[in-house]
């Protein structure tokens, strides 16, 4: 299967499961992250601000903050992706795909990042990772050389084989529910 046949297969698998059932499956995937013990471990989180096809985030970014974890969020400038401190809902504004995100200065001290929960298209139980096709994270991730990668998705993402590239690099561990 290409990676264009496999977007459009989970884009099925997404529509066939109704949004109440996205919603649950998305807590419960919060609450496994929420109990990893690299989450508990970690003071600098990046995170991002899901899309509405993606595992909802938005609690999990209050939690972190609300637990005194440094948050930050990508921001798209261009063809690549920069990091921002979230600071909170204030400091917030739409910006490429309608996404919201933070204003302010690039983070750039990437090895201070303990810990990058990194959203997928679809992913492997091994870390393959599958993402929307314009390559943001893949330019980003080489950047997080010792930083644990954990990829979230719904239980229906998890597949038996991405086919990969060689800049394709892996996440640590995959949540589901």
């Amino acid at each position: 299967m290409t990676k264009s046949d496999l977007r459009q297969e989970i884009r099925r698998r997404k529509a066939a499961c109704p949004a109440e059932e996205r919603a649950a499956l998305s807590r419960e995937v919060i609450a496994a992250l929420a109990d990893a013990p690299q989450w508990k471990a970690a003071h600098t989180v990046l995170l991002y601000h899901a899309l509405p096809d993606e595992v909802d985030t938005l609690a999990l970014i209050r939690q972190a903050t609300d637990e005194g974890k440094r948050v930050l969020l990508p921001v798209v400038v261009g063809n690549d992706l920069e990091l921002r401190e979230y600071r909170g809902e204030g400091c917030l504004a739409e910006g490429a795909f309608h996404i919201q995100e933070p204003q302010g200065a690039p983070f750039t001290d990437y090895a201070a990042i303990d810990l990058a929960v990194v959203p997928g298209v679809a992913f492997t139980r091994d870390g393959h990772r599958l993402g929307r096709g314009r390559g943001y994270y893949d330019r980003l991730l080489p950047r997080l050389r010792n930083t644990y990668k954990l990829g979230l998705c719904w239980p229906f993402q998890l597949v038996g084989e991405i086919p990969t590239e060689l800049h394709d690099i892996l996440v640590d561990r995959v949540i589901t529910s």
